[in-house]
């Protein structure tokens, strides 16, 4: 395979067009699908289910507000579909956005193409890595009335953070609904877990065009996927179907920082407290305000939830947080997120334990000595995983390293202790509260009850 260069691309495909959309009902789903056209390449065509089976669906699928929702839901969608060929221009054909909008979507999209940049060796700018042009006039809509049913979406993506959150908020449970994408046994089972039966979860199934891996194949450029842009439009369609007041996340403060130290790239820009913010502008601005959007975690760190994840044993052998092993449901034990998880909850539960989860002794695994320095910060960079800070890391082989005979410690603690002044780690990080968030007055008793257990105990 011979890989196409940046600029060669940009040549040959000058534009991009967001052509069209459609939703259907189906008779056990809302089929969505979207038509976007590579100048001198193909079309293609992505498409999402809803299923409808289980749900009480209380507003129009396919009304105004509907149709704003899955529109928008495209500008998303699209992204993936443009990088493999970096367009100069993006024509919008099915939709209307304004020049205030094309600033929101150019800050989203240049944000999260920051590894892909990075990892393709390409040198773009904010002001002119892309043109969006909106080919769409102005059309005045009527006023329409939503429907609520006074229940929480909760979206699960079968890791401790989304375990947590259906921890927090078990006194809700008779308005509790969960968002699921894509099927996966961890995600069934943290709902089976938290008491639930499986018709409270709202399942959606999102498909690639298979030509978009046909011509990543033949060498038209690949990256990362703006997959938690799409979790925040995607739920707020199926909130807007079933009348959900809030659409509740698990997204930690760890996620507002950047990866790397001489470029601002941050893969979880979609999960920051920054998008949280620039999304419920974006909503109220351009479809509704009804429906509240937020991060029931946000105040706290990542080693704040693996020690409050510690205690909730019954998610302990169900909980995936592995990407590469996601589709099988397994740890694949060799990745830096396998090893994050490892070294966070190691202090607060048993060790033993922690090693039958995983499948192995990651932290005397020589290995995982490049990933261990990376996440440690003791190398240039941070691994581009979702995971925590060096901060957090240290401090907990600090604590895990307080409770083990150093004789015996396996490999990698015993590299943390010869390279880690214990006097440079923070150790106050448990006692952390992040105010920057916006969890509703309602749901702080339940924060304060995790701020008393991670901070005092």
């Amino acid at each position: 395979m011979e890989y196409k260069t940046y600029d060669s691309l940009r040549k040959e495909h000058p534009s991009f067009v967001y052509s069209d959309y459609k939703i259907e009902k189906q008779d056990d789903c809302i089929y969505i699908e979207y038509c976007f056209k590579l100048e001198n390449g193909p079309e293609f065509h992505p498409n999402i289910k809803v299923m409808t089976k289980n749900l009480n669906i209380v507003n129009d699928f396919d009304s105004v507000c509907a149709k704003k929702i899955i529109f928008s839901l495209g500008m998303v969608e699209l992204l993936p579909y443009w990088k493999a060929a970096c367009s100069q221009k993006v024509f919008i054909d099915c939709g209307f956005i304004d020049n205030w909008d094309i600033k929101w979507w150019k800050k989203l999209y240049f944000k999260e193409l920051s590894e892909f940049h990075y990892l393709n060796n390409i040198v773009a700018y904010p002001e002119d890595f892309m043109e969006i042009v909106c080919r769409k006039a102005r059309r005045d809509y009527p006023l329409f009335e939503l429907n609520i049913a006074n229940s929480n979406l909760i979206a699960i993506g079968g890791g401790k953070d989304s375990a947590v959150t259906s921890d927090l908020l078990k006194k809700y449970k008779d308005k509790n609904l969960f968002l699921t994408i894509n099927d996966q046994k961890a995600r069934e089972e943290t709902v089976i877990a938290a008491g639930y039966n499986l018709d409270k979860i709202v399942r959606c199934y999102r498909n690639i065009d298979p030509v978009l891996l046909e011509i990543n194949d033949e060498g038209y450029l690949n990256g990362h996927m703006p997959f938690s842009a799409i979790v925040a439009f995607l739920s707020l369609y199926c909130a807007f179907l079933t009348g959900s007041e809030n659409i509740i996340l698990s997204n930690e403060s760890s996620a507002n920082e950047s990866n790397g130290n001489d470029r601002k790239i941050n893969i979880q820009y979609p999960k920051s407290f920054e998008f949280e913010e620039d999304f419920r502008k974006y909503i109220e601005k351009n479809i509704l305000n009804e429906i509240k959007y937020f991060s029931i975690l946000r105040p706290f760190n990542e080693i704040q939830i693996a020690k409050y994840f510690s205690k909730c044993e019954e998610y302990h052998e169900i909980f995936r947080s592995c990407n590469r092993g996601s589709k099988e449901n397994k740890w694949c034990a060799k990745c830096p997120k396998c090893l994050f998880v490892f070294i966070m909850l190691s202090p607060f539960m048993d060790y033993e334990k922690i090693v039958k989860i995983i499948g192995k002794d990651m932290l005397d695994d020589e290995e995982m000595e490049k990933d261990f320095d990376t996440i440690l910060g003791i190398d240039d960079g941070k691994s581009f995983e979702c995971a925590g800070t060096a901060a957090q890391v240290s401090l907990a082989l600090y604590l895990l390293s307080q409770k083990t005979d150093r004789t015996n410690a396996p490999l990698l603690l015993k590299r943390f202790n010869e390279k880690i002044d214990p006097s440079d780690i923070n150790k106050n990080l448990l006692k952390e509260y992040n105010p920057e968030h916006n969890v509703p007055d309602e749901y702080l008793e339940e924060i304060m009850e995790m701020y008393r257990y991670v901070a005092d105990n």
